[in-house]
């Protein structure tokens, strides 16, 4: 034993002569080694990044302290990226034995960081190339690890100790500008200290960022506050992409970034007050969210990425579960699961941003809903998405209307098309006006061609048809942009009777609510909406309903309507402005045109709403003979007489 004892006793001493050894050589060639490191940095900068990185002076200042000055880095024919005038900093030896660089303290003075775009050429451009070396096609990145590494890393290089006094982030967008200036930060004993001045092209204020940040045990709770009156803007996105956003305050947390059993969980939540969002196409107003919360908890897998279900969001008083995960481990797929339990239907529509809800502004209902909504793509599988929406009520009831009346509908309203932000003129809805066709009054013919080309279950869905969102949303992923809607005939009514025509995410969630409210609550029967929409919708320039299209069109009542000019009338519905392009310089349909009306004829024979004698029409030409004759391009025939003597061949030499 005492044998054993020894040889340890040697081993130990042994290890701590070589350890001593170590650092007394790194002590005496201190300077040079850094030298060095900085020589190979700025070499593997040139080469990789075709830029200069120089630094003035360089020296240590006791064992583990580094000082540098005049410190720039320039890339070749572009403007600086960054240039600091004196900067210390400490580095853990130990740590730095095993590989692991990791900062104590930072002191900078007077320096300036810089983004520059100016035309196509941007001073950072060489750093946002991919590393080859990093990426292998044979090797599927574990994501855990991967974000583990990084997050460490980065959080390795700030310091515990930090005093930063003058440091500018600037920002040059060829003239959209913002400037960040750190007058002073500090953080010391875990506590953060900050004072920034913003500067843009259209506005300058004053912030403070404060709270707790401890680096090494990864945790941090910080607060952003506007030191003069008003809310923080945030700067650049404004000009760059017309979003306008501002908030009161924010809150940002961070409890736990952990790794454990192959997987990475990162926890904290992060809320704010008073958050305004303003864009065109969001809304033509300011959006409003009083308050609002997120408790957060990420989890990475080596071949995942997702959102738990057990985080938590609010806005107002509406809470919800999301679930959202980018899987990798057989195919690439997607999920989002949303799940609003059991609440007030009155406390829902209270919570509903200002901005965004208008037409909701003042309603009132009462009993309790929940709902749950289920997605699922598959990127190698995209026909088989998976898009489940329900919502459970109990004792739902709308006491008192909004700015939106859906019961207008059952009685004579006035109707006024709002058509790039300009009112139209007004259209009375009921029998008072000559034009207004009852449904028992149009040609049966328009029924079943609309109802074919817009909706053809319009009788028995309740406003939407989930079949149709599927089938919309593959189509929308598969062209990467917005080529199918899913608009049911429910959907086209509440937009024009209560919306405007106006392509905003504000317009289309309105809508989608008032649809649901319209349909599932009996306000309106499903005969008189059909009538309504007759009567409403736009089929021409200027022309509004089918008693005005009739007229403007064939010079005809609706009731007198031939198959093939309904089944026209029908297919104009999606772009009635654009007609005229339905025919050709001799005022015949285009062969596309002619091609739809066949491919819809065969539909309705198919589905029985047509017999061989309502297509005797289809034998007979389709004549435009109202005045939207005037706006066909026809080729006017030669009116001269021909001299029949001039061509007889009796005259012949």
């Amino acid at each position: 034993m005492n044998t054993t004892k020894q040889k340890i006793i040697i081993v130990l001493k042994s290890l701590a002569v070589f350890l001593l050894l170590i650092a007394i050589g790194f002590y005496v060639f201190r300077d040079y080694l850094l030298q060095q490191a900085i020589e190979k940095t700025s070499t593997k900068i040139e080469q990789q990044y075709n830029s200069n990185l120089t630094v003035k002076n360089a020296g240590f200042e006791g064992f583990s302290g580094i000082s540098l000055t005049e410190i720039s880095l320039t890339p070749k024919d572009a403007d600086t990226l960054f240039r600091i005038q004196k900067m210390k900093t400490s580095i853990n030896f130990w740590n730095l034995l095993l590989g692991d660089v990791q900062l104590g303290t930072l002191e900078i003075q007077n320096g300036r960081v810089q983004l520059v775009k100016k035309g196509n050429v941007k001073n950072f451009a060489a750093f946002l190339k991919k590393d080859n070396s990093e990426s292998s096609s044979d090797n599927k990145r574990d994501y855990a690890t991967f974000a583990y590494r990084i997050i460490s890393k980065v959080l390795n290089l700030v310091p515990t100790d930090m005093s930063v006094e003058n440091l500018k982030f600037k920002l040059d967008d060829n003239g959209k500008k913002a400037t960040i200036d750190i007058k002073k930060l500090t953080l010391s004993n875990k506590e953060l200290e900050t004072s920034i001045d913003v500067q843009t092209n259209t506005f300058a204020q004053r912030w403070e960022i404060s709270g707790f940040a401890d680096p090494r045990n990864k945790k941090a709770d910080i607060r952003i506050f506007n030191k003069d009156t008003g809310p923080i803007k945030v700067p650049y996105f404004d000009e760059r992409y017309g979003l306008k956003s501002s908030f009161d305050s924010i809150r940002l947390n961070v409890e736990n970034i952990e790794k454990s059993s192959g997987k990475l969980h990162i926890d904290g939540f992060t809320s704010f007050t008073n958050f305004s969002v303003n864009h065109p196409k969001i809304a033509n107003k300011d959006v409003v969210i009083k308050n609002a919360r997120f408790d957060y908890h990420f989890l990475l897998g080596a071949d995942f990425i997702s959102i738990d279900s057990s985080s938590t969001a609010q806005f107002n008083q509406v809470k919800f579960r999301p679930y959202l995960s980018y899987s990798t481990e057989t195919d690439t797929i997607y999920k989002l699961k949303v799940t609003i339990p059991k609440m007030k239907a009155q406390e829902f529509i209270s919570s509903l941003p200002d901005g965004l809800f208008t037409n909701f502004q003042g309603m009132q209902a009462e009993g309790t809903f929940d709902y749950t909504l289920d997605f699922k793509f598959n990127q190698n599988q995209p026909d088989q998405l998976v898009f489940d929406s329900h919502l459970k009520k109990e004792n739902l009831k709308i006491t008192k209307y909004g700015q939106a009346n859906l019961t207008k509908l059952n009685g004579e309203f006035v109707y006024r098309a709002i058509i790039n932000n300009v009112l139209q003129r007004p259209i009375l809805v009921g029998t008072s006006n000559p034009n207004y066709t009852p449904t028992e009054q149009i040609s049966p013919y328009l029924r079943k061609s609309v109802l074919t080309t817009e909706d053809p279950s319009f009788f028995s869905h309740h406003g939407f048809i989930n079949e149709a969102f599927k089938q919309s949303i593959i189509k929308n992923i598969k062209t990467k942009k917005f080529a199918r809607g899913a608009s049911t005939i429910s959907m086209q009514l509440v937009k024009n009777a209560f919306l405007t025509r106006e392509k905003t995410l504000s317009r289309k969630l309105e809508e989608i609510l008032l649809v649901y409210i319209l349909e599932n609550n009996r306000i309106v029967s499903k005969e008189r909406m059909l009538e309504v929409y007759f009567n409403i919708i736009e089929w021409g320039p200027n022309v509004y309903g089918i008693g005005e299209a009739s007229r403007f069109y064939f010079q005809k009542s609706p009731s007198e309507l031939t198959f093939n000019e309904c089944l026209f009338l029908a297919r104009i519905i999606p772009s009635p402005r654009k007609f005229m392009y339905q025919f050709n310089d001799q005022g015949k349909l285009r062969d596309f045109a002619a091609k739809q009306e066949s491919f819809l004829t065969n539909i309705m024979i198919k589905r029985g709403l047509l017999t061989t004698d309502d297509t005797i029409y289809k034998s007979q030409p389709l004549l435009i003979s109202g005045a939207a004759k005037s706006y066909l391009r026809i080729k006017e025939q030669d009116s001269i007489p021909v001299d029949s003597l001039s061509t007889s061949k009796e005259f012949e030499f």
